[in-house]
């Protein structure tokens, strides 16, 4: 396999021999859970999340802690928008040193567990305080465990992000977002041929336009409330024109052309806990600076207008309880806010 560095914020990037994009999915797959079967048990402030608002598989994990309120069981260090060829770095931190962990890089937990660990430094993850070693990178896992292993850390009135009687649709709608949109942006974005690009646009948009299908008349995408498939979808839907249309050539239409998409993608941004997570500044400069064989000058558009978000969606009429039976969660913390000039609203 050819391997094509540096150009991506999650994971090695390679292609097969025919020019596609493929994804290393290789984890590592401890688990934080109550009875600490892999030695990391559930503990209030034991350990720390790491994230980047740049990477949509973090930015999961960002809106799932903020929706169940584990601000205070699980502490978050925002590494920057943009990384070199070893690590993301805490350079927003004061001195550019995670003021928890001690550390400049999050390589320094990956290698304080694994010496010799040879695969992406890759957000977001999970790093044990009281040992500095990172625990899992494992994004998929880690939303899921975070709505199942620390509910009894949650806030009182957290909704019900991965209900059993919902979780076998709830995988099926994830397998096929993940392999045609989550991850189709990257192989159209990535590829190494006219006949991977194309065949890869195909899919994602086929996808779109399936997703469109079953937008049109429900509100959410499994049962009438907020599900993490919802939050899986939305994390591609609000990066898509801001980066993906043009940096990834995924330019059939905008996502503001698509008008069941948009008015769903805007129904999520005004909920709490979604919009007030998204840094467009951090998403932008991330795709645009570190994706040099793309974008050789590095230099980031000062479009789209963000102002469109924030106009009515209308998709109250289709019903549906974003929360069900819980509560919206409360005002984003100060240390964790979104500078106002990084949004709709500066």
């Amino acid at each position: 396999m050819g391997r094509m560095p540096d150009t991506t914020t999650e994971q090695g990037v390679y292609l097969n021999p025919a020019g596609e994009f493929t994804r290393d999915q290789r984890y590592i797959a401890s688990r934080i859970t109550r009875d600490g079967r892999d030695g990391y048990p559930v503990e209030p402030g034991r350990y720390r999340l790491v994230v980047s608002r740049a990477c949509p598989w973090a930015s999961r994990a960002v809106i799932v802690r903020r929706l169940l309120g584990l601000e205070d069981a699980i502490s978050m260090a925002i590494a920057g928008p943009t990384h070199d060829k070893r690590s993301w770095t805490f350079d927003l931190a004061p001195g550019g040193i995670d003021p928890v962990l001690g550390y400049e890089r999050l390589q320094q937990a990956f290698f304080k567990r694994f010496p010799d660990y040879e695969r992406g430094i890759t957000v977001p993850a999970i790093v044990d305080v009281t040992t500095g070693q990172v625990v899992t990178n494992d994004y998929p896992q880690i939303t899921i465990d975070m709505s199942l292993e620390w509910r009894d850390h949650q806030r009182p009135g957290a909704p019900e992000l991965y209900p059993e009687a919902l979780r076998p649709e709830i995988d099926a709608v994830n397998e096929v977002v993940f392999k045609d949109v989550n991850n189709g942006v990257y192989r159209a974005g990535f590829a190494g041929t006219q006949e991977a690009y194309e065949k890869a646009y195909t899919r994602l948009f086929d996808r779109l336009d399936w997703l469109s299908d079953r937008l049109e008349g429900q509100r959410y995408l499994v049962g009438d409330t907020i599900t993490e498939a919802d939050v899986r979808l939305f994390t591609t839907l609000v990066r898509f024109d801001a980066v993906y249309h043009g940096h990834f050539k995924c330019n059939r239409q905008k996502l503001t052309e698509m008008p069941v998409l948009w008015a769903y993608a805007r129904d999520l941004f005004v909920t709490p806990g979604f919009g007030d997570t998204v840094d467009f500044d951090h998403i932008k400069r991330h795709y645009y600076e570190v994706h040099r064989d793309i974008n050789p000058t590095g230099i980031v558009p000062a479009g789209p207008d963000l102002s469109g978000w924030l106009t009515p969606h209308g998709r109250e009429v289709l019903g549906g309880r974003p929360f069900g039976d819980g509560t919206p969660p409360g005002p984003v913390r100060d240390d964790e806010a979104v500078p106002l000039e990084h949004t709709p609203e500066g």
